[in-house]
């Protein structure tokens, strides 16, 4: 039994998110139809994490098990030639047995971005988030700093989240202004609850028209009440874009 290694790249706009549901177009499913395609087997594809109805993805990671004997350089090619143009294989590779996409996980990387043009954008509007308020952007590179560490994010999950546990640590937390009028907010974490980061975003925008001053975003977190935090910004503007193993 071969284990097989996939990095995937999506754009999650027309999908109901990773997770196989029954009649709804999902990720999972539709790569495990390309998979047993050229396999004849049913397999099944476990991912890094669940990403949501909408968000995207430079770089999901995702394992499955095969009895297949196609080579590994052309297997990529091969799952490519059998799914929408809306998904790629970036790269397949064979690993040790004890390889899991979800459980061996050491790090993640999600990226946020903010359109902060006056009038959005019709070409990429499923691809950013517009914010057409002028955001203060030191004050938000301030304040992203409070997430940095182990910290209790009860005040950033959204209702629905199954962990049992609230406690992550952020590695790195960054804001970037971009060209273009484009905002980049990265997070790199152990782990993260359902909508942690979008909450997180939703903050920041708040720091960034000035409702709310960078200091209190410690306050926020140790409030660890939902109520406290900003809105749940839309999905169209998030992207995982690596998973880290080592």
């Amino acid at each position: 039994m071969r284990n097989i290694k996939l990095v995937i790249e999506y754009d999650g706009k027309e999908f109901n998110g990773w997770q196989k549901q029954p009649n709804k177009l999902n990720i999972q499913g539709t790569i495990e139809k390309a998979i047993e395609t050229i396999t004849k087997e049913e397999v099944e594809l476990i991912a890094s994490g669940r990403t949501d109805r909408g968000v995207h993805a430079l770089g999901q990671v995702a394992n499955f098990k095969t009895n297949s004997n196609l080579p590994i350089e052309k297997i990529a090619i091969a799952i490519n030639s059998n799914l929408k143009k809306s998904i790629r294989i970036l790269s397949a590779e064979e690993v040790d047995e004890k390889f899991h996409s979800r459980l061996t996980c050491k790090k993640k990387t999600y990226r946020y971005i903010i359109n902060n043009s006056k009038y959005g954008t019709a070409i990429y509007r499923n691809l950013e988030t517009h914010i057409p308020m002028k955001l203060n952007i030191d004050k938000m590179k301030e304040a992203i700093k409070y997430f940095e560490g182990e910290h209790d994010f009860k005040a950033f999950k959204a209702s629905g989240t199954s962990s049992k546990s609230s406690i992550r640590t952020i590695y790195k937390a960054e804001v970037k202004q971009m060209l273009n009028d484009r905002i980049y907010i990265e997070l790199t974490g152990n782990g993260f609850l359902y909508n942690m980061v979008r909450i997180i975003v939703g903050t920041l925008v708040e720091v960034g028209i000035e409702k709310i001053e960078p200091k209190q975003i410690k306050d926020i977190i140790q409030s660890r009440k939902r109520e406290n935090a900003g809105k749940t910004l839309p999905p169209e503007g998030l992207y995982l874009v690596k998973v880290e193993y080592e």
